[in-house]
């Protein structure tokens, strides 16, 4: 994940309030709610106990970095512990809003993690599979029941037996994955391709980390495979994005309204995509 940074510069001031080491909480109070692994101090801030990790180096400002294990802070050698805590004030309310943001990815992140055994769920196309370890099943079968409230309509029956190793149960289902994902993908390119009036000759797959999709002048079009998880909104999106640089390689007015021209919503599916989140596979 992305930690947030912020700098700045403080002049050295006179004698503020010390700020103590943390120390152990009495064992009956709740620990402080935000608490870096090397935190060496802590702070007060808007009434939230935060311990941080401080660094010393050759810098000539002091620099804050919120990220998945709390809050860094790096100040130069000369620089008082006062003067240190002094500006952690002046930005506390960036930093508690940072802190929280990390603090509800971390939650999500948890939640969206994959035991892989039988009973196991995933998204696919934006709804719930649940999975099925049968061992009369060759390879992995999609199953479709009759909608009932609160149970998944959708189970992917896998051929494996009922002591399978997780590793086992999550290979076989990436790969039903990847193979959906490409006959989707195709079928959204052959509706779109034509409407836009370009010509794709190439699909692949790709794992990209920092993006979903692209494009080459060549026509070759890459997307993530694990766009599958999402529903076809999403998925449209992308697919239509990507199509429409084979006309403009770019991010122009042009270029959004060639994407508008079959998206219609597309600025509403772009904000959602922002906030999906993939389920951890491990």
């Amino acid at each position: 994940m992305t930690a947030a940074q912020l700098s700045l510069f403080e002049e050295p001031a006179a004698a503020p309030r010390h700020v103590p080491a943390p120390s152990a909480p009495p064992a009956s109070a709740a620990p402080p709610p935000f608490v870096h692994p090397r935190a060496r101090r802590e702070v007060r801030l808007d009434g939230h106990v935060v311990a941080y990790e401080l660094r010393r180096g050759r810098r000539r400002t002091i620099g804050f970095l919120v990220g998945a294990e709390g809050l860094s802070v790096s100040a130069p050698r000369w620089v008082g512990l006062a003067d240190i805590d002094e500006a952690l004030q002046s930005k506390a309310g960036w930093i508690l809003r940072k802190l929280q943001e990390q603090h509800e990815r971390t939650r999500r992140l948890e939640a969206s993690r994959i035991a892989w055994r039988d009973g196991a769920s995933f998204p696919f196309l934006g709804e719930p599979v649940i999975v099925v370890l049968d061992p009369r099943a060759t390879g992995a079968v999609l199953h479709t029941a009759d909608a009932l409230p609160g149970v998944a309509r959708l189970t992917l029956h896998v051929g494996l037996p009922h002591d399978a190793d997780p590793a086992q149960i999550r290979d076989v289902v990436q790969s039903w994955l990847q193979r959906q994902a490409r006959r989707v993908f195709e079928e959204r390119c052959r509706e779109f391709a034509p409407r836009l009036g370009v010509r794709m000759k190439r699909l692949s797959l790709s794992s990209a980390t920092t993006r979903w999709g692209s494009a080459s002048a060549d026509g070759s079009i890459r997307l993530h495979w694990r766009l599958v998880h999402f529903a076809m909104p999403t998925i449209d999106y992308v697919v239509a994005h990507e199509l429409a640089h084979l006309r403009e390689m770019n991010h122009s007015e042009r270029f959004w309204e060639v994407v508008r021209s079959v998206v219609p919503e597309y600025e509403h599916v772009r904000g959602q995509l922002k906030d999906e989140h993939l389920p951890v596979f491990e």
